[in-house]
């Protein structure tokens, strides 16, 4: 069976939307690396509806290794109820029901399925029991407004650290996984 896994940039605040806005420069070095390994694991990509909108506008056009040929060359799952024209190159819908479509993605043969981005994606797969590993980017700054990974009512998410490794520009990889 195929793993699930996600992968987010996060600040120290718990910040994982737009990473732009406090990825210094020069901890871009750091990057290639850790981006080559994780989508070295993968061949498909699972992605929500404002991620695909946005990123289907960006990433044909980009020249950002090795990211962009990963990301134009793989399938792309969108999980979403509402989209209907989709015209970037590999591009499938998954419009039922959402513990259903990734049950049946992960059962084909294949490496792993990666979801980059996609905050409400990744909170609903993470909730739903349905994310085997959960991978940042911690990144030393402090963003101080911005979407963090998180937020409901519920018990909390209880994780077991994997791994986690810390690059010459201080910059953490940490992979979790859910914990039983």
């Amino acid at each position: 069976m195929r793993k699930l896994t996600s992968f987010l940039f996060m600040s120290l605040d718990g910040v994982v939307e737009a990473p732009n806005r406090y990825v210094r420069d020069d901890l871009y070095r750091d990057l290639p690396s850790l981006i080559g390994e994780i989508i070295a694991e993968q061949d498909a990509v699972l992605l929500g509806r404002k991620t695909y909108e946005e990123w289907s506008e960006y990433w044909p056009q980009s020249k950002i290794e090795p990211f962009a040929t990963f990301i134009n060359n793989s399938p792309k799952f969108i999980v979403s109820r509402t989209l209907t024209v989709f015209g970037w190159r590999g591009s499938t819908v998954l419009s039922g029901d959402l513990r259903e479509d990734i049950t049946a993605l992960k059962s084909q043969p294949g490496r792993a399925l990666g979801v980059h981005g996609s905050i409400s994606l990744v909170q609903s797969l993470l909730l739903a029991g349905l994310l085997d590993e959960l991978r940042f980017i911690l990144v030393p700054a402090v963003a101080g407004q911005g979407r963090h990974l998180l937020s409901h009512d519920g018990n909390p998410v209880q994780l077991a650290l994997l791994s986690a490794r810390t690059t010459p520009g201080g910059v953490q990889f940490l992979a979790y996984r859910s914990r039983e």
